[in-house]
């Protein structure tokens, strides 16, 4: 079962940092993100969002290249077209990451200066604990079990 984290911080660099520790400890294996986003609203109040790829997105791109590069080697040009609606249709099919209406809504809940992750973890919740602890911030939303979702407050308490 996927869970969602979502951590705001009081910075822009602090949730950059975070997703870099995370990043690395997924390279190691310890951690596999559905899918990642990250919300930061500068000093002009304008919101910069970086939604990553999700292994969905990942997979239907990879698919529909496949296919694309077959349809193109016999109708060269339908298969580009093809091969692109085919691996969209299959990437949103398999898409069950973080909704982009609730990293809205936190948008608008955040300050000048601050940032937020949103975190669709698929396993290894004690990894993204553990990599997050360095950082002081605010767990807003988890689909976490109270006791463990008790454990990243504590950690994340400056």
């Amino acid at each position: 079962m996927t869970e969602l984290i979502v951590v705001s911080f009081d910075d822009l660099s602090a949730a950059r940092a975070a997703m870099a520790d995370l990043r690395r400890i997924e390279k190691e294996g310890l951690v596999k993100f559905e899918d990642t986003a990250l919300i930061e609203r500068g000093a002009d109040g304008q919101v910069h969002v970086k939604n990553e790829l999700t292994g969905a997105t990942e997979t239907g791109a990879a698919v529909g290249a496949v296919i694309g590069g077959m349809v193109t080697f016999f109708f060269p040009v339908v298969g580009i077209a093809v091969g692109g609606a085919i691996g969209g249709a299959i990437g949103a099919l398999m898409h069950s990451g973080v909704e982009g209406s609730f990293v809205k809504e936190v948008q608008a809940q955040l300050g000048v200066g601050k940032s937020a992750l949103f975190l669709a973890v698929k396993s290894g919740t004690s990894g993204v604990i553990t990599a997050l602890r360095p950082y002081s911030g605010e767990v807003i939303q988890t689909t976490l079990e109270g006791d463990v979702e008790e454990a990243l407050k504590d950690a994340m308490k400056a």
